[in-house]
């Protein structure tokens, strides 16, 4: 499971690839100093982490639309 551990660095692009950001914008800068310091986003992004890993680890299927709104949800959708 270590292996397929997401590091901070790709939770930071990701957050700002989908803002149209650079990493080392002022927003960006700002994310990243909220992250290392609120816990409550600490723990939504375990759960969100946790959250994947299960589905990886289980290859729950799921029907095409709760697929669609889970990622939604989770912020991941291609749309």
């Amino acid at each position: 499971m270590e292996k397929n551990k997401i590091t901070c660095k790709e939770v930071m692009n990701h957050i700002c690839d989908n803002l149209g950001e650079d990493l080392d914008s002022p927003k960006c800068v700002a994310i990243k100093e909220h992250l290392e310091n609120c816990e409550s986003c600490q723990k939504y992004f375990h759960s969100v982490e946790s959250t994947i890993q299960f589905y990886k680890i289980y290859n729950a299927e799921l029907p095409e639309e709760s697929h669609n709104k889970l990622m939604d949800y989770l912020g991941l959708s291609d749309e």
